[in-house]
């Protein structure tokens, strides 16, 4: 039985959203990838403590960007939290439903796929209010993981009866794949570090010691349709992003602490009351 996997739709619309790039060059040697979005633009990834971590911006939606280097189409087992962004499972990679990437081609997943037309988008939230707490599914919050297995070539066979026999296949459920891009930018433009909505994400999930998670945010359009596809026994790659709040990045040592002065909380603590002299006159 062939791996019943997804892909998106006809590939010249895949090409005109900008979700699949044929044209692309890229070294058959180079890995997948795998980055995180907000606001359409990649969100800095810190290496340490031997894993990849992102910084989680509270209240904001993201997504997950995927390339596929190589000559042949790949599925992609995806996860966040631990749960297949596509039917909310957990299970191993391989028997996980699949995105599909066409050749040298990128797509972006924005959501979790709620039917074979809609999504809920991708929120950066507290472990209380995830999706993993209303499924009651908490053991691998804050972790996004994406494994790659590359289609099977086919193989010219000059026996007829060999030519007849049955393609070997790693079984697995149906699964889906996007078939629309999130336009960049959707949702704003993610403000400039220091800037003002950031710091007060930041200085609300410090204050109540939180710690990040994934929500189910709004209903979007996205339509998907199933494929058969013969993939290869074994994974081609495998990328994992873990993401927290920044004052747990900075008690991973993944972040240094803020300095003095920078903070406004540490600022407010230092105020005093009187100073010696007179009120400065602004005419002089």
């Amino acid at each position: 039985m062939h791996q019943r996997l997804t892909i998106r739709a006809l590939a010249i619309l895949l090409a005109a959203a900008g979700l699949a790039s044929p044209e692309a060059s890229a070294d058959p040697g180079t890995r997948p990838t795998m980055e995180v979005l907000v606001g359409g633009r990649r969100v800095p990834t810190y290496p340490a403590r031997g894993h990849l971590y992102v910084e989680a911006l509270k209240g904001r939606e993201y997504g997950i960007r995927l390339r596929n280097p190589y000559p042949v189409r790949v599925a992609v087992a995806l996860s966040v939290d631990g749960l297949n962004t596509i039917d909310a499972r957990h299970t191993t990679a391989a028997e996980g439903r699949k995105w599909v990437i066409e050749p040298y081609g990128t797509i972006t997943i924005s959501g979790w796929q709620t039917s074979m037309s809609h999504a809920r988008r991708f929120e950066f939230t507290t472990e209380g209010r995830s999706y993993g707490a209303w499924l009651g599914k908490t053991d691998d919050l804050g972790i996004i993981s994406a494994v790659f297995y590359r289609e099977r070539r086919p193989v010219r066979i000059a026996s007829v009866e060999q030519e007849r026999a049955p393609r070997s296949s790693v079984p697995a459920p149906a699964g889906r794949a996007e078939a629309k891009a999130i336009p960049a930018g959707e949702g704003g433009t993610p403000p400039a570090p220091g800037a003002g909505g950031e710091q007060a994400a930041r200085a609300q999930a410090e204050a109540a010691d939180e710690y990040a998670a994934t929500g189910i945010g709004r209903r979007t359009d996205h339509a998907v349709r199933q494929v058969h596809l013969d993939l290869e026994p074994g994974p081609a790659a495998s990328v994992s992003i873990r993401y927290e709040y920044r004052a747990q990045l900075v008690r991973l040592g993944v972040l240094p602490p803020v300095q003095a002065g920078g903070d406004p909380l540490d600022r407010r603590e230092r105020a005093r009351g009187f100073d010696a002299g007179f009120c400065p006159d602004p005419g002089r």
